[in-house]
């Protein structure tokens, strides 16, 4: 095969849809999963201010959820995402099944972080008289800081293979060029191309996170 101007614009247009697919489905993932895994932690039996019923309700639909398989999810949803974004095809219509799945799979992420945190560290605040948001904002998370931002890493490019998958429904991006191409026209050149770059993406991602997270880690200085 050759990879003529028209399938290089191709890949470019498809790197383009699927990093703003991963990239606002990561954002606002983690605008709805940082508070869930707060408030995992905060009211359980042992945590800062236990409400035992309300952190069981939360954990078993969180769990709910994410036992859903991704693809499922997807079909499911697909009335939903017609009345968010007007679509059910193209990178947008993504978005709204990506953060449903991703988001209580990052609270789950964001409640072993802070999970990892010292207990005696939180006594210490809890002391010295610090309410249960000055314990959250100056302790928690500054002090999960590294273990949130490897689990940033990894959540980002689990997002990224989910976004790969939604291209066999029209989901666009390099999984809708993978299967549109690749797989029913039997082009492998293409297949090989969008895995090396899905693959490229996935290593960057990796690279960053672990780098700040080694920057942020105050045990290595």
């Amino acid at each position: 095969m050759t990879f003529s101007p028209q399938i290089m614009e191709l890949i470019q247009n498809g790197i383009g849809e699927t990093l703003c697919m991963v990239l606002i489905s990561t954002v606002l993932s983690y605008m709805i999963g940082i508070p869930l895994g707060i408030i995992l932690v905060v009211t359980d039996k042992e945590g800062i201010h236990p409400i035992p019923m309300l952190q069981k309700i939360l954990g078993v639909a969180i769990n709910l959820l994410r036992s859903v398989p991704f693809l499922i999810l997807l079909i499911m949803m697909i009335p939903l995402t017609r009345k968010l974004v007007g679509t059910s095809l193209g990178w947008k219509a993504v978005v709204p099944p990506l953060v449903a799945s991703a988001a209580p799979y990052i609270a789950r992420m964001v409640e072993s972080s802070f999970k990892e945190i010292d207990a005696g560290v939180i006594e210490a605040a809890k002391s010295m008289g610090a309410t249960t948001f000055q314990i959250i904002w100056k302790v928690l998370l500054p002090e999960s800081k590294p273990s949130l931002l490897v689990g940033a890493a990894i959540s980002t490019t689990t997002i990224l293979g989910y976004s790969a998958i939604a291209g066999a429904v029209g989901g666009g991006g390099l999984g809708g060029i993978a299967i549109n191409y690749g797989y029913y026209r039997y082009e492998s050149d293409m297949m090989f191309l969008t895995v090396a770059i899905l693959v490229i993406i996935v290593q960057i991602i990796q690279e960053i996170g672990m780098k700040l997270a080694r920057v942020s880690d105050k045990r290595i200085r």
